[in-house]
């Protein structure tokens, strides 16, 4: 049973896309630049959820690399999809399926349309980029955050959280229509 586990591990390890040439040991959120396989294009985001990193696409080989929180095991989205709906300080309002999972947490939502407004106390925070799937929402989103501690960790119900400062600047470089996938 062992070997057929480290055996299966292995194949899928090297399955998995190469995308960064190096890597440092210590987890760090902070933007910065690195060297991705060429293989990817130009304007175009990669998430891989278990480094807890984005990376948009720069150019033949170089992307800008941010820290994310990711969903939580069983609740995280992986695909591509496009943005198609771009949002400064949005509202926010949690699914269904957040509100069957936990009405405790989410009561004043039970039974009504309520939405919370924008603004500093929003989960989204100052901006969202909504996901699309052949026309239609996947309900998952790349957002700011209320809870900067969940960077670099896999609690949130499914999106994708940047700082508020990350999420700004990932917002003014990423039109609408971009391609996002998540390995």
């Amino acid at each position: 049973m062992r070997r057929r586990t480290f055996l299966a591990s292995t194949l899928a390890a090297a399955a998995l896309p190469q995308l960064v040439s190096a890597q440092s040991a210590a987890y760090d959120p902070t933007p910065r630049e690195v060297s991705i396989k060429r293989q990817y294009q130009p304007g175009q985001l990669l998430i891989l959820p278990r480094s807890h990193y984005l990376y948009y696409v720069t150019a033949p080989g170089k992307a800008i690399r941010y820290g994310v929180g990711v969903g939580k095991a069983g609740l995280e989205f992986t695909g591509t999809a496009n943005i198609q709906v771009k949002k400064e300080w949005p509202t926010w309002r949690p699914t269904d399926e957040m509100i069957e999972r936990d009405p405790a947490a989410y009561r004043r939502f039970i039974g009504n349309t309520d939405a919370q407004p924008g603004g500093p106390g929003n989960p989204l925070g100052a901006r969202a980029l909504y996901l699309f799937q052949n026309g239609r929402d996947t309900y998952f989103r790349i957002h700011g955050t209320t809870q900067p501690n969940t960077i670099g960790r896999s609690v949130s119900n499914g999106c994708i959280r940047m700082l508020n400062e990350h999420v700004i600047d990932l917002y003014n470089r990423v039109p609408v229509g971009t391609v996002v996938t998540v390995l």
